[in-house]
């Protein structure tokens, strides 16, 4: 298969071109302008196109009917014009540094092109939890697909929160073990005198309280993938331990003697700096570098702040609670977007998890946000209500509504606040309610200090509301 094509009209040259690109071990073919664009349209392995500048016109036509591959000129191309795909130029004579550079700006364009097809299938069919689009987990993306298929060890450094087991389980997912399960173990969580025997297993009566023989992690995981979680809490005798099965590929259960072979694929992470532990003496370095093959730094949220939208879309959709949805206002995902995200993905997962509980089936604006998370100098929102609404408002609140269950209850309390019968004269009804209304807001705040938000509380209303009737009243402390 020919991966390299060069199309020249001299026959001569384009054979020297050949035989340089042979002796690199880069298959390639050559063809002439006339063929080229059949050539062109008919291989879909073409990884770069070598072009001969001197026929101006036919190489600046055939580039840009064909902007998905990469075109490097060769020979006279100092009055050539400029073109996206065109990445680069060789002079003759041709040497080695030059035509390798060159080869690999074509690889770097195949590579990076946005419209990958195969990068784009992979990206849907297993990358569901990492979701966004910015540079940093589309790097994430690209490490995973390179090393999965290998069986490489993966360390997965980053804080907390930012997904270290999706990464894991993508590896795995994408690997030949697929099949086959995946353990995760954190080996935080499990005391350092147990470790051993949760990893390795052990035979009846080989401590206190073993009844009868058990597998480890390890044994489980035969055939798979084992996710050690959290390795730099692995306390040292374990590590030289852990050590030992990654160099040998076999174990012993806690007080057996024959050793077990082991083919488990080991992905491990932490939150910690293992570089400073080793300084400190808190980590062996020889398990550091044997662990680390292939690092995957996972980024902090606060450096993919881009990807929040997406995140957002996605979480709700993940964590739909009795078939409610949540949306967000432009100003509210601005807001989240300035925020630190210290908990990273699992911090946001939990706040749009409340947001859920809270406003179920409603459109999310900041003033709806916790504290913490409202970051934009936004004047909250006060409907302004017309006269009668609020004069109804404030009657229902004072006497109890029709539609109270404690009606008998709002009854004998007007009851007891209309103190005097109908006189027999009669009386002006609006006068009297607003006398009424005068009385009791006046009591309720003289009661609270005239502190306005308790006073509103005492009388069922809204602080917006009591405002506007002390404004209506001319009510003050003074």
């Amino acid at each position: 298969m020919s991966n390299i094509l060069i199309i020249s009209s001299d026959i001569e040259r384009a054979n020297n071109l050949s035989t340089i690109l042979t002796f690199l071990g880069e298959p390639c073919s050559s063809v002439l302008f006339s063929a080229a664009i059949d050539t062109l349209k008919e291989k879909s392995d073409i990884k770069s196109v070598l072009i001969d500048a001197d026929t101006h016109e036919l190489a600046s036509d055939i580039s840009e009917k064909f902007p998905h591959h990469p075109f490097v000129l060769f020979g006279n191309y100092e009055t050539f014009e400029p073109s996206t795909n065109i990445v680069g130029y060789i002079s003759e004579p041709i040497t080695y540094p030059a035509l390798t550079q060159m080869l690999h700006r074509c690889q770097e364009y195949k590579r990076s092109q946005p419209n990958n097809k195969t990068s784009v299938r992979n990206k849907t069919r297993l990358f569901r939890s990492l979701v966004g689009k910015s540079n940093e987990i589309q790097s994430v993306r690209h490490l995973i697909e390179q090393v999965a298929p290998t069986e490489a060890n993966v360390l997965i450094l980053g804080e907390s929160g930012t997904g270290k087991e999706v990464i894991a389980r993508n590896v795995h997912f994408l690997s030949n073990r697929t099949d086959s399960i995946f353990i995760p173990v954190n080996c935080g969580a499990i005391p350092g005198e147990l470790l051993e025997s949760e990893l390795f297993g052990h035979e009846k009566g080989a401590f206190t309280g073993a009844v009868s023989s058990r597998k480890g992690r390890f044994e489980l995981a035969e055939g798979g993938t084992l996710f050690l979680d959290e390795i730099g809490d692995m306390p040292l005798q374990m590590q030289v331990k852990l050590l030992r099965v990654l160099q040998e590929r076999t174990y012993e259960r806690v007080g057996g003697t024959k050793p077990i072979k082991c083919d488990v694929r080991v992905i491990a992470a932490t939150h910690r700096d293992l570089e400073v532990m080793i300084e400190d003496g808190q980590f062996r370095e020889d398990l550091y570098y044997r662990l680390n093959v292939f690092p995957i730094d996972s980024p902090a949220l606060r450096e993919r702040k881009e990807d929040i939208p997406l995140l957002l879309q996605e979480l709700v959709s993940r964590l739909e609670l009795d078939n409610s949805q949540i949306k967000f206002t432009a100003n509210a995902m601005a807001s989240l977007m300035e925020h630190k995200w210290a908990g990273n993905v699992r911090e946001l997962s939990n706040l749009v998890e409340r947001l859920m509980i809270l406003y179920p089936n409603q459109l999310i604006d900041v003033s709806d946000l916790p504290n913490k998370y409202n970051h934009l100098d936004v004047p909250a929102y006060e409907p302004d209500y017309p006269d009668e609404l609020l004069e109804r408002d404030a009657i229902n609140a004072m006497f109890g509504g029709a539609d109270s269950e404690d009606s008998e209850e709002a009854n004998s309390s007007f009851e007891q606040t209309l103190s005097t019968e109908l006189p027999v004269e009669g009386l002006n009804l609006k006068e009297y309610i607003s006398d009424l209304e005068v009385n009791l807001i006046t009591q309720a705040l003289e009661q609270q200090d005239w502190v306005v938000a308790r006073a509103a509380e005492a009388l069922g209303m809204r602080r917006t509301t009591l405002v506007e009737k002390m404004r209506k009243y001319n009510i003050s402390k003074d």
